[in-house]
């Protein structure tokens, strides 16, 4: 299977509109060595060059399609190779991109579980929106590991787990947690045996997640935050990184010592990075420290075969 990252950044792209941190304003004069990143989504083939499945709707959808040929074969007059989309959250930066594809001819399919279908019809009720225009024809999403198979992307198997994050701020459980407000997604080519893990909001490892991390090939996890305070240091929140349903990298118990107890040969990437992280600044300390981890950060464009 071709897995290729249409964006790799947090809620807000990189550089943010309105960020003047060291990273935005760096990126904009020059002064930093890094690359612009719109927001997380990635797209996954069976092979390269058929149909695929969009994972998360980004805000900046169309901008990525316009990036990526693949994405917009032109066999017909209206044409698409996105065969189905799949929410990982309820979350603006992985949902309000439906919008840009009410075009679509025929009702969209759409995997996502109750909970986010529930968010998704009353505090952002982008479905009933999209009732006007393509349609959606969702299908029902368990965050319980039982695997599943998706129209048109045969042979690969699919298999969601519930995390521990935090569901939209409009969500009616944002504060009071459901299974499903979060999930994991495990993707396995039964031809070569491989399988993704992949997971752009974690907001802690338990059991079953590092079971699901430690039988995958190449994991695709959580790269928000460096340290669990780093919005609190730069005065742009009140709230940690867990507070809002992120594992930091650093630190007891961070992203970077989970990734390190995987097995030497499983590949290792962080996406959906914050516009403040400096992991963004390819000549940081804390860059070169994931390089000597064997930890690759995810950009825009990036692709891998598995």
């Amino acid at each position: 299977m071709r897995i290729t990252i249409l964006g790799s950044a947090a809620g807000g792209g990189f550089p943010q509109w309105n960020c003047n941190c060291r990273n935005c304003a760096g990126v904009r004069a020059g002064t930093v060595r890094a690359k612009p990143r719109t927001q997380s989504s990635i797209f996954i083939q069976p092979d390269a060059g058929g149909d695929g499945l969009l994972l998360n709707a980004s805000p900046d959808v169309l901008q990525q399609i316009k990036a990526t040929p693949a994405l917009q074969p032109g066999r017909a007059l209206r044409d698409t190779a996105i065969a189905a989309v799949l929410l990982i959250d309820g979350q603006i930066d992985h949902s309000t991109g439906l919008f840009m594809l009410r075009e679509r001819n025929g009702k969209l399919p759409l995997w996502c579980t109750d909970a986010v279908a529930q968010d998704l019809t009353t505090g952002n009720p982008i479905l009933r929106v999209l009732e006007h225009y393509c349609g959606v024809d969702r299908r029902r999403l368990q965050p319980d590991g039982t695997p599943f198979e998706i129209p048109g992307l045969a042979p690969l198997v699919f298999r969601a787990i519930a995390l521990s994050s935090k569901a939209a701020p409009y969500s009616p459980h944002r504060d009071a947690p459901e299974p499903g407000d979060n999930i994991g997604l495990s993707v396995t080519d039964p031809r070569s045996g491989k399988t993704l893990f992949y997971a752009p909001g974690l907001g802690e490892i338990d059991g079953p997640v590092f079971a699901a991390m430690q039988a995958a090939d190449a994991v695709m996890v959580d790269g928000t935050f460096w340290t669990n305070d780093e919005m609190q240091r730069m005065g742009l929140s009140r709230k940690t990184a867990h507070d809002i349903g992120h594992l930091a990298q650093s630190g007891a118990g961070g992203m970077v010592e989970w990734l390190d107890k995987l097995p030497a040969s499983t590949q290792r990437f962080l996406i959906h990075i914050n516009n403040t992280n400096p992991i963004l600044d390819e000549d940081s300390a804390e860059r070169a420290e994931l390089t000597r981890a064997g930890i690759t950060v995810c950009e825009d464009g990036m692709a891998l075969d598995l």
